[in-house]
């Protein structure tokens, strides 16, 4: 399985647009915020790895 850096972007409502960290991509990733930590903030790092974000 990999592993996956992303940044969160922004945030608007029940969403968050992320953007990879680990490569140079310009796209956002739309991602359901229930699938991802609920702390998480504008600015937060995350790792994705084995279907789940965490907070780095």
């Amino acid at each position: 399985m990999e592993t996956w850096y992303y940044e969160v972007v922004s945030i608007d409502g029940d969403y968050a647009n992320l953007k990879r960290i680990d490569v140079e991509l310009d796209d956002l990733k739309l991602v359901a915020r229930a699938l991802l930590p609920a702390e998480i903030m504008v600015g937060s790092k995350l790792k994705y790895e084995l279907l789940q974000y965490e907070i780095m």
